[in-house]
C-alpha cells in the first residue's frame, strides 16, 4: 500500500529502492539509502513485504532462557519508516510500498524499476546477526539492478573516507561496475581506487632471485594494463573524476577486504550467467559481501 502518490516517483526517474524489515540492519541500510538518495538527487521507495516482518514476543523459559512464544506483524512500520526518513533529509521525495509477498519475490520486482537496490546486512536472531542475511544474499544474486548492502564501521557509514574502491575482474564483469563507481565518485567528489590483485602461480617459483623478480614483474603489468584497458571509456566520459590504479599482489578477497576497511564504498561487478536466473557471484564476492569492511555494491554486467 502506497503511502505517497507514486506519480512523483515516476515523474523523476528510477529511484533508489530500500527494503525494511524494523531490524536495527535494515534501518541502518535506510539511513544510509536516504542519505544516498539525496546525493544523486533520486527519489526513495521503501518496500515492507508483510510476510516478512515478525517480530518475536519472548516468554521466559523454565531455565530462565527466553523463548519465543508469538508473532507480531509491525502494521506501522512503513509509515514509521517515512517519517524517519523525512526527520533525516526534509527534502526527499519519499515512497512506501506494502507488499503482501515474501522479501526476497518482493525486492526483486521492485528492482525491475530501480536504479539501486539497497539492504541491511545481516538477519535476525543470534546466529543470523553473525551471518549476512539470506535476503540480501539473494537478492544481491538476483536483482537486475546495483545491488548495495550495507556494512562496515560508523566512518564507513558516514563516508569519511572519500573514497570508493573498485574491483577489476574480467572483461565480463568490468564494464558496467566502472561505470557505477565512477559516477558513485563524482557525486561524492571522492577518490576512486581502481584495484587490481595479482599472483605468481605456483608453477612459476623458482630458486633464482632474478627470475623470480621478473616473474613478479610481469603480473604486475599485466594487471596494470587490466586496469588502464578497464577505465579508458569510462574515465574519459568523467574527466573530473579523479582516479588511481592499484596493482596489488596477494588473493583477491584479502586485498579488497583489507583496502575496503577505509573505503565508504567497494564496488564489484558480476556477470549474467547464461541459461540461468540471476548472476555469477564469483567466490571474491560472496566473500566481501560477508566481510568487507564497507558497503558492498554489486553491478550486474547485461549483455
Amino acid at each position: 500500500m502506497p503511502y505517497e502518490s507514486g506519480e512523483a516517483v515516476a515523474a523523476m526517474g528510477m529511484p533508489l529502492v530500500v527494503g525494511v524489515d524494523g531490524s536495527a540492519s535494515s534501518l541502518r541500510a535506510l539511513d544510509w539509502a536516504a542519505d544516498e538518495a539525496e546525493r544523486l538527487r533520486l527519489p526513495l521507495r521503501i518496500v515492507h513485504a508483510s510476510l516478512w516482518e515478525r517480530y518475536e514476543v519472548a516468554e521466559p523459559s523454565a531455565h530462565g532462557v527466553a523463548i519465543p512464544s508469538a508473532q507480531v506483524p509491525d502494521e506501522t512500520l512503513p509509515s514509521s519508516a517515512v517519517a524517519r526518513v523525512r526527520r533525516r533529509v526534509p527534502d526527499l521525495e519519499v515512497h512506501a510500498e506494502e507488499m503482501a509477498e515474501d522479501p526476497e519475490t518482493a525486492l526483486l520486482e521492485q528492482a525491475r524499476n530501480a536504479s539501486a537496490l539497497i539492504t541491511g546486512s545481516r538477519g535476525r536472531g543470534p546466529i543470523a546477526e553473525l551471518l549476512l542475511g539470506s535476503v540480501s544474499l539473494a537478492v544481491a544474486a538476483r536483482a537486475h539492478c546495483p545491488v548495495i548492502v550495507v556494512r562496515g564501521g560508523e566512518d564507513n557509514f558516514k563516508a569519511r573516507h572519500h573514497r570508493i574502491v573498485l574491483g577489476i575482474g574480467d572483461s565480463a564483469t568490468t564494464g558496467a561496475a566502472t561505470l557505477f563507481a565512477i559516477r558513485e565518485a563524482q557525486s561524492r567528489g571522492c577518490l576512486l581506487e581502481a584495484v587490481r590483485a595479482w599472483r605468481c602461480p605456483a608453477n612459476e617459483s623458482v630458486d633464482d632471485p632474478l627470475l623470480a623478480a621478473g616473474s613478479a614483474h610481469e603480473h604486475r603489468e599485466r594487471a596494470t594494463e587490466l586496469i588502464a584497458d578497464a577505465l579508458r571509456d569510462p574515465v574519459a566520459g568523467h574527466p573530473g573524476v579523479e582516479v588511481v590504479p592499484a596493482a596489488c599482489e596477494g588473493p583477491a578477497h584479502k586485498v579488497l577486504r583489507d583496502r575496503s576497511a577505509t573505503a565508504d564504498l567497494l564496488v564489484l561487478g558480476a556477470r549474467r550467467r547464461h541459461g540461468h536466473l540471476g548472476l555469477q557471484l564469483s567466490r571474491v564476492s560472496h566473500t566481501l559481501l560477508h566481510h568487507a569492511g564497507c558497503p558492498v555494491a554489486i553491478v550486474p554486467q547485461h549483455g
